[in-house]
């Protein structure tokens, strides 16, 4: 979902910099913070703090952050440029769309709700809707198997290498975009594709 439906950079990096202040700390470059983004928000904060995920200042870190960013998790945040029209295409052709993220799944749900975009998907899932979070492929797995879908009709689409290991541990072909967080850990992780707008790929799936 972030660096790929969303542009939520902005409204993350002001969570992570009110969280280290409030923790006495200063501020992180947002470049920085934005190449943290991906695993979850443990570990997020675990890098934002440069500390362990079970260190006790990132638990105080990540419980003070997921309250801030609750508050202002759509402040900034909106589609990235072709995103709605890609998923008003794809929803009216009647294919079957899912968000599989290793954000929190409570704030997954409310933003795709927020942005108006509820109705596009069979299934929002987030970093705590499953035992394992991506590269794992459960997730994915799992939507599969709700879809009806096997792995040679499914397209998982990410902006890291997160994303692409998550679609080859689950045998699927692997979209990436190229205006998303990390397209640069691409280059040891390659798609199978990579589109520049998601409306590309809206034209080569439904022609």
């Amino acid at each position: 979902m972030d660096g790929t439906l969303i542009d939520s950079e902005l409204d993350l990096v002001k969570s992570v910099n009110a969280t280290r202040a409030h923790m006495e700390m200063t501020p992180l470059d947002p470049a920085l913070i934005a190449s943290y983004v991906g695993n979850g928000a443990p570990v997020l904060i675990a890098r934002s703090l440069a500390k362990d995920v079970d260190d006790p200042l990132v638990v105080r870190g990540l419980e003070f952050f997921l309250a801030y960013y609750r508050e202002h998790m759509l402040d900034h945040t909106d589609l990235y440029p072709g995103v709605r029209e890609a998923l008003d295409a794809f929803h009216a052709a009647g294919k079957r769309m899912a968000v599989l993220t290793n954000k929190p799944v409570r704030f997954s749900q409310e933003i795709v709700a927020g942005l108006g975009l509820r109705d596009h998907f069979l299934r929002v899932y987030g970093g705590n809707s499953f035992e394992f979070k991506k590269p794992h492929p459960i997730g994915i797995q799992t939507i599969m198997g709700e879809a009806g879908a096997a792995p040679a009709q499914t397209v998982m689409v990410g902006d890291s290498a997160v994303d692409i290991r998550t679609a080859r541990a689950a045998g699927v072909f692997a979209c990436g975009v190229s205006f998303g967080f990390q397209p640069e850990t691409f280059v040891e992780h390659p798609p199978d594709l990579v589109v520049d707008d998601l409306r590309e790929l809206v034209r080569l799936v439904l022609g």
